[in-house]
């Protein structure tokens, strides 16, 4: 003597595409387009400088010793682009 139970007939969700449908137009949100920070003049110098420290040709500038820090040698790019009145923004104030 074996009960057998009957199942509940469960009902599934069709699956949908993610497609709403709204009345009126939708607005989207627009990205607001930004100025850049540094001028490719700038990224140039600081390319060059890079190249000089992989050479082993980048010195700093008072003790006259060889560079081997990659931040270092950016910072040396920067500050010449700064001189040479390209597009850089103002060095950080040290605290």
């Amino acid at each position: 003597m074996a009960a057998t139970r009957k199942k509940k007939a469960t009902t599934r969700k069709k699956a949908t595409t993610g497609k709403k449908t709204t009345a009126g137009k939708k607005t989207t949100a627009r990205k607001k387009k930004t100025t850049r920070k540094y001028s490719p003049a700038a990224g140039e110098s600081v390319r060059e400088e890079m190249d000089a420290m992989k050479a082993g040709k980048l010195r700093s500038g008072r003790s006259g010793k060889k560079v081997t820090s990659r931040k270092q040698a950016i910072a040396i790019g920067l500050s010449e682009a700064r001189r040479a009145g390209k597009k850089v923004p103002k060095p950080k104030k040290k605290s």
